[in-house]
């Protein structure tokens, strides 16, 4: 199929289409090879409630944002690149059916279909074209995954401390290490992760101190590296090793520290042919 449409004039026409619905707050979404091969509406799992999102799969991104008008006007735009991504199907809940979670580096969220055979489309249509990219890049599929973030309504007291009750004058946060929703009594550390920002993001206390144990081992790790010995011969220099390569989703008594919220254990506009 990207074969095919690649380089015609109704896959011109459909990348420009989408990128007018996002105006000016849009990035150009219109590179040489790229193919517009699906969208629909899925329901994204937010911090505050589920909320209606429109998605478009490219042959090498998925891009999404929110809905103004249908078809005409899109704003929040999101770029994901498909080599960052890994799908995770989860189980029903009272609320959602047919589940399943966009794991990335820097950011996981759960989204929903609308039908089961919605859902399987998704993800087959999504795995063909992270299979795809990986081949012809020679990258090993994604390890590292960013903590989706618990909504705020799956608990009324903080998950760390279990103590604080959150009310109108006392405010929810959320752990950017671990997804928790905790009070700022629980969270008043920040620490440093380049792969999810450039500067040091909120982080509860328990993550904190297991941050701080994680920098200690490499930086001991590092000590313990032997120096580099360089050549005499003048002109020659020893390689390096290196072959190199704003968001809106801002009742138990007890809440665990290893709980599992998201295990695995458990009419749209169709794809474009």
């Amino acid at each position: 199929m990207v074969d095919h449409l690649a380089n015609t004039e109704i896959n011109s026409q459909r990348i420009a289409a989408v990128e007018n619905c996002f105006g000016a707050s849009g990035q150009p979404l219109a590179v040489p090879g790229r193919v517009l091969l699906g969208e629909g509406i899925l329901t994204k799992e937010c911090r505050k409630k589920p909320k209606p999102r429109i998605f478009f799969l490219f042959n090498d991104i998925l891009v999404y944002g929110s809905i103004v008008i249908n078809k005409r006007k899109y704003n929040s735009q999101h770029i994901i690149p498909l080599e960052d991504v890994t799908l995770e199907t989860l189980p029903d809940t009272l609320q959602m059916k047919n589940r399943w979670m966009i794991k990335t580096s820097k950011k996981s969220f759960v989204v929903s279909a609308a039908s089961l055979t919605e859902r399987k489309e998704w993800i087959s249509h999504l795995e063909e074209c992270i299979r795809h990219l990986l081949t012809k890049t020679g990258r090993q599929p994604s390890t590292e995954h960013a903590a989706p973030w618990i909504p705020d309504k799956a608990t009324d007291i903080c998950m760390r401390c279990t103590q604080t009750k959150f009310s109108t004058l006392t405010r929810r946060h959320h752990c950017r290490k671990c997804g928790f929703v905790v009070c700022a009594d629980c969270s008043r550390q920040r620490f440093l992760m380049p792969r999810l920002s450039p500067k040091p993001l909120r982080v509860c206390n328990l993550c904190y101190r297991q941050l701080l144990a994680e920098k200690k081992k490499e930086e001991e790790a590092d000590r313990r590296q032997p120096e580099p010995i360089h050549s005499a011969v003048p002109g020659y220099e020893p390689s390096s090793g290196d072959d190199s390569d704003k968001s809106d989703d801002d009742k138990a008594d007890q809440w665990p520290a290893d709980t599992e919220f998201y295990t695995s254990e458990v009419s749209w506009s169709s794809f474009h042919s």
